[in-house]
Order: C-alpha cells, then structure tokens, then sequence
C-alpha cells in the first residue's frame, strides 16, 4: 500500500511539473525593461529602417522613431514610438517596431498609450496608431496573407471624420487599384489614453477585446493562414496630411507591455493576472515560443 501511496505521489508530482511546464512553454512577454535601443533589438526586436509601404511616399523609417523612457511615478520604463511630419517625404519620420515572425493561434495582448492630439505642432493630420500581427503579403491578393489589426485613427480619414478604432482581420488585398477582403469593427469615438487591446486566435475564430470588453467576433475566410510578426506602429496617411502648412506635427504612441501565449486563449482576466505575477516577480521578459521549423524572415517592412 506504501509502494501504491508513493507511486500515486511521484505520478501527481510529475502532473505537477508537466502542468508548470505547459504553463511556461510558448509565453512571450516583454515590458520594455531595455537601457537602450540596442538592448531592445538584442531581445528580438527589429526597427523598421526601410521605406515603403504604409505612410506618407518615401517617408522615412529608422531607429530615431524609437525609444525607451523612464516613467517616474512607476519606476517603469514604456517603449515609444514618435513619428513627425512637415507634409513632405523628406521631412517624414514614421516608426514601426517588429517582433520575430513565429506567432499563430493564441492569445495576443498589449497596454498601449492612444494620443488624440500631437505633443509638437498643429493637429488635424491623419494619422494611425497600430498593435498588429501580420505575415507578409507577397503579391496582389495572396492567399497566404494574414494581418490582425487594431488601428487608432483619431483625427478620423478614409472617408469618416470620426475618431475612431479599428479591429481588423484581413484575408487578402490588391494594394493598386485598392481592393480589399477584410472583416471590421469600429469603435467611434476618442480613446487617447492607456487602453489594453487583447486578441483570442482559436479554432477558426478571431475575438477582439478592448479593455476586458468583446468588442467583436471574426472569422471564417479572414482566419490567419500562417505564423505572424507581432507590431507595433505609427504613422500618417498620405491621404489625410494637412494643406497649407510646412509646421513640424509629432505624435507619440506609447507601449506597457505585450504578451502572447500560444495555443491557449486566455481571458482578460487571467492576462492582467499573468503580467502581474510578472511584474511582482520582477519578470520584464520571456520568451519560449519556439521558431518555425526552417525560420522565417521576419523583415519589418509592412
């Protein structure tokens, strides 16, 4: 009976550590506990440094777009993405920042700082702040192109005046002539501020959570078909850049944290209970999602 007792003890044990072991494998977090840019690439993140598509025609992308700033009242440190524009390409700084492209199914989430107003020149351009994943578009309607996006518009543009968010998942797109296959939601209304947009990928169905809220459900044809980057960005529309006026415009987007858990959809609950435990444990990074099998490029310029 002893033997029995024991054996039943070292089975639960080894439960116990497959279930500890479940729990850890395939986590990213990231709170941006960085002294500088060079340490937040050595973490795995990329800095967009090519021009092309979105933003303002040969407007620039680089590593001055990016940062990492103290928060005195937290002791925390945010990462920050500045752009600015005097309406020309010449005078344009955009920023995108990329995690490595190994990210499918699962849970998805971000605190972000929205700004409704730049903090340099005179408002009114259209401009986009985005927390995305995506896969590369290869050519005009790719079936193989994935994208799930939130988008911060808030002076409004592409046919609404409206400050307003979106949450979108995209199946595929021609980019010339404009033809797109995507499902949206939108959010109307102004949401400057800190805000936690989080995502739940599984079984065919894509759920859009803004601060512990479903928002939307998505799914179908608009499902991802392969692994993803994780993004973050901010830029301005060509369409929507503001007459009359060479005055520098410069705006901030600013990012807590990010976490994905792979394969497991986590409530927003159970997400704002993980980054805790982080944060108490004084945890800024993890990341055991494993690479694809070979590796994919993960290039940072979409």
């Amino acid at each position: 009976m002893r033997h029995f007792q024991c054996g039943l003890l070292a089975l639960a044990l080894l439960l116990d550590l497959h279930v500890a072991k479940a729990a850890t494998d395939g986590v990213f977090f990231d709170d941006f506990d960085y002294a500088d840019t060079a340490a937040l690439t050595r973490g795995g993140w990329i800095i967009r440094d090519k021009q092309g598509h979105p933003g303002i025609e040969n407007g620039h992308w680089g590593a001055q777009a990016i940062s990492l700033v103290d928060t005195p009242q937290s002791g925390k440190r945010l990462l920050r993405l500045s752009a600015r524009t005097d309406g020309t390409p010449e005078g344009t700084l955009q920023a995108q920042l990329c995690h490595q492209r190994k990210y499918f199914e699962g849970t998805y989430a971000a605190r972000i700082r929205f700004s409704d107003a730049p903090v340099q020149g005179p408002n009114g351009d259209l401009v986009v702040e985005a927390f995305y994943t995506s896969s590369p578009l290869q050519h005009d309607f790719d079936p193989q192109y994935s994208e799930l996006d939130w988008e911060y518009l808030p002076n409004g543009g592409w046919g609404n005046p409206n400050s307003r968010l979106y949450s979108v998942s995209w199946q595929t797109v021609q980019m010339e002539p404009w033809h797109a296959f995507n499902q949206t939601h939108e959010e109307q209304r102004a949401l400057g501020g800190w805000h936690i947009l989080l995502m739940q990928v599984k079984d065919g169905s894509i759920r859009y959570f803004l601060d512990g809220v479903q928002v939307d459900r998505h799914g179908g044809r608009n499902y991802p078909a392969l692994p993803m980057s994780i993004n973050f960005s901010l830029w301005f529309s060509p369409s929507g850049v503001l007459p009359d006026t060479t005055a520098e415009r410069r705006y901030e987007q600013d990012v807590d944290w990010v976490l994905h858990v792979r394969d497991r959809v986590l409530s927003p609950a159970q997400v704002d209970a993980a980054v805790s435990d982080y944060r108490k444990n004084g945890v800024h990074q993890v990341d055991t999602v494993a690479p694809t099998t070979p590796p994919l490029p993960s290039n940072c310029d979409f």
